[in-house]
């Protein structure tokens, strides 16, 4: 997440890249309700997402998140009704472009920073999966972890955790088992044993 954020760079386009991926990280967003964001949707240090079937849901934002995005809102003198991320244009930016600027950070930080990230796949839907896997090993109960990602069926966030221990797996078993250590060290005969052994 470092690497990729660390990517998006210092153009207008760059830091709104920034500011989206922060956004998707912090909380567990899916694209479609961080693409929709309005100013009017921050309330408070929260933010408001509106999810699938018109249900919305709060979730807290860290503190440099929040301060990002009312600045953002501010410099852009956003109406509340406005969308917050838009391309070039000022057209409202859509799924596949977002999609386009994540591959362009991805690309560049596997260049200069990440060279693992040339083999695996992110996508945007990563992000959410990211602040899931993290709020679970931070031991946020699965009940909270499903209200912050707006799961309607607790099935899904159990996922996470059959996820989590396939990964524990997957390293237990990359580790070389412990062998005993062979003891070479001879004991030395005991006077109370010899005297017994004599009898």
């Amino acid at each position: 997440m470092t690497a990729i954020l660390s990517a998006t760079g210092d153009t207008a386009a760059g830091q709104r890249d920034h500011l989206l991926f922060t956004v998707l990280y912090n909380t567990g967003a899916r694209i479609s309700e961080a693409l929709a964001l309005r100013p009017q949707d921050i309330r408070g240090r929260s933010l408001q997402l509106h999810g699938k079937g018109r249900k919305t849901r709060l979730v807290p934002l860290w503190p440099q998140t929040l301060r990002r995005l009312r600045r953002w809102c501010q410099i852009h003198a956003l109406r509340p009704d406005q969308p917050v991320f838009t391309n070039t244009r000022g057209a409202p930016l859509g799924r596949s472009g977002a999609a386009f600027r994540l591959a362009l950070a991805v690309r560049k930080a596997a260049a200069q920073h990440c060279h693992s990230l040339r083999s695996r796949n992110i996508t945007l839907h990563t992000f959410r999966h990211t602040t899931a896997m993290h709020l679970l090993q931070s031991g946020v109960p699965l009940e909270v972890i499903a209200l912050w990602l707006g799961h309607e069926r607790p099935f899904t966030t159990h996922l996470y955790v059959e996820a989590d221990i396939k990964l524990k797996a997957d390293c237990l078993r990359r580790l070389q088992p412990l062998t005993p250590p062979v003891c070479t060290r001879q004991r030395r005969g005991s006077h109370l044993l010899a005297f017994l052994e004599a009898l």
